[in-house]
């Protein structure tokens, strides 16, 4: 059944299904996503690969996608590395046969380069019509560009492939034939439409209700996206990686903003407990929620425990955790009275619900964070010793950003090209220089809000250079958007204050970014988003002419 037939659904219940490419296959997408509209809202990712897989893996955490569609090898890295469902748009024997009828009309012998494997029924079909066909495989993109410099050399013009090996094929000055039709988009489409529904049914069926817990139950983040190359991140790495394999409470301590939610994520996600069985990821704030609402919603209650109290009873989170994982946020703030429920619970393996006798069965693993020094908090009363050593049986300190002045760099320009993306832009190519140039003032300031405070920073860097695309990002620009940088530093001066917006101040103009390029025009224009054409009417407005 084409996908016609449904009725159209009400906007809140939509399936979210995102496209990934950075290929030719992005215009087909984008042409079939017309088609979908009443269906499912439908949103294109304009990255491959790694960049793609952190960018959608960061997007999750605030954002909800059910599907994600993507083709060939960049369809392939990501099916691994996403926990939303990864449809691959394929080919059908018919494209193939349209593409070399096409690529015949250029030369008579023709290059196919596929994915990883070969289409064993392209030889007999080839032999059955007379095509002289030359068939190949490829795994990276190195390995494709390998391949097509080989078949040129063999004395043939044009080649049968996806995005990749097209825009390759035509970059080595070949002819390239897109091997995809606007029909085999139209089946990915509706796999993706019902994998979404199946992906909302099953969300549905497994939500927890209440703010203080994660939107679903599952691990979003691994040991990937502990970034950072500083001495400290690769110890943590290691640690990550040691204490994954052991079943035994884990205390995180750290400041605010350093990461504490997104390593216990990486511990659960590497376990050999929960590797690959998709066992439950369920976070909890101890402090953002009053003591009596706490009890309920870690312990769960029997029907008329309380006034309010649900129907049938309510299963508490540690029953939703069971055989996972249970994330224990801001430790040091839950009330001693709970302090005593949670050791007996540690102790015990079974938890017994508000208003209830029946002890239930758990088997759960706990790991807890905290900003605050625990230990100082059990010299005062207010926590208790038994619970601290109980809940510390393995310990990991995370070091502030300030700390690892070497990993911030590197951070900011993966956040601020995250940030562009989402935004629908493209950071352009002379980005992680200038961000070497910004690296002095980002080391000088203290981050008192570590990597979260730096990605609210890019975010709203990226806002502004989205906004214009001429600005570069210099240290002076940096500070006229966040001028609280200017604090933390006496040697670079700061920016005449200013009312206006930075989209609105003076920007360097075409001809300063044709220097920047060394006179390279098609790369100016990439990197103002811009035709040649238009780029050579702004040089000719500013008075510089060919």
């Amino acid at each position: 059944m084409r996908h016609s037939t449904p009725l159209p659904v009400d906007a809140n219940d939509k399936p979210v299904i995102w496209t990934v490419s950075v290929s030719r296959l992005s215009d087909l997408f984008r042409d079939i996503t017309l088609e979908y509209d009443d269906l499912a809202t439908i949103e294109p990712i304009k990255l491959g690969f790694d960049e793609a897989a952190r960018h959608i893996r960061e997007r999750m955490d605030t954002e909800r996608c059910d599907a994600v569609i993507a083709a060939g090898s960049n369809a392939a890295y990501l099916k691994g590395r996403l926990s939303v469902p990864v449809v691959i748009a394929r080919f059908s024997g018919f494209d193939v046969m349209q593409a070399l009828a096409r690529a015949r009309r250029v030369s008579e012998r023709i290059g196919i380069i596929t994915y990883q494997e070969k289409l064993p029924e392209l030889t007999e079909f080839a032999a059955t019509f007379g095509f002289d066909v030359a068939q190949r495989t490829y795994a990276t993109e190195e390995d494709a560009r390998a391949q097509i410099n080989d078949l040129k050399a063999a004395g043939i013009k044009a080649i049968v492939g996806a995005g990749l090996i097209t825009d390759l094929a035509e970059e080595a000055g070949l002819t390239g034939v897109f091997v995809y039709s606007a029909t085999s988009i139209r089946d990915a489409f509706d796999n993706a439409l019902e994998m979404a529904r199946l992906t909302q049914l099953e969300s549905n069926r497994h939500r927890v209700r209440g703010a203080v817990v994660t939107d679903t139950l599952r691990a979003k983040h691994g040991i990937n996206d502990l970034r950072g190359d500083s001495q400290a991140m690769e110890a943590l790495r290691q640690s990550v990686v040691l204490y994954a394999k052991s079943a035994a409470t884990v205390l995180i301590q750290g400041e605010t903003g350093c990461g504490k939610e997104l390593v216990a994520q990486a511990i659960h996600r590497e376990s050999p407990r929960t590797l690959g069985q998709n066992r439950p990821f369920v976070a909890v704030n101890c402090g953002a929620i009053a003591e009596s609402l706490l009890e309920s919603e870690l312990f769960g209650h029997e029907e008329g425990a309380f006034t309010g109290a649900r129907r049938g009873g309510h299963a508490g989170l540690f029953e939703a955790a069971n055989r996972g994982t249970l994330f224990l946020d801001e430790i040091g703030e839950m009330p001693l009275t709970l302090q005593t429920r949670l050791l007996r619970v540690l102790e015990e393996r079974e938890v017994v619900r508000v208003g209830g006798t029946r002890p239930i069965p758990i088997n759960v693993r706990i790991i807890s964070a905290t900003h605050c020094d625990l230990e100082q908090r059990v010299r005062e009363g207010r926590f208790r010793a038994d619970l601290f050593y109980r809940l510390a049986v393995l310990r990991l300190t995370l070091a502030p950003l300030r700390a690892r002045p070497e990993d911030i760099p590197t951070l900011a320009e993966w956040s601020l090209k995250n940030a562009l993306a989402s935004l629908g832009a493209r950071p352009h190519p002379n980005l992680h220089a200038e961000m070497q140039a910004c690296a002095p003032l980002l080391q000088r300031y203290d981050w008192p809000g570590n990597v979260r405070e730096l990605r609210n920073l890019t975010e709203r860097l990226a806002l502004y250079l989205a906004a214009e695309p001429l600005q570069a990002l210099t240290p002076a620009f940096a500070l006229s958007v966040a001028p609280e940088l200017a604090s933390a530093s006496s040697a670079v001066p700061s920016p005449i204050p200013s009312t206006l917006p930075a989209p609105l101040r003076p920007v360097e103009g075409a001809s300063a970014v044709l220097a920047r390029f060394h006179g390279n025009r098609e790369a100016a224009a990439a990197h103002l988003g811009i035709s040649r054409t238009t780029l050579w009417r702004k040089l000719r407005a500013e008075g510089q002419r060919d």
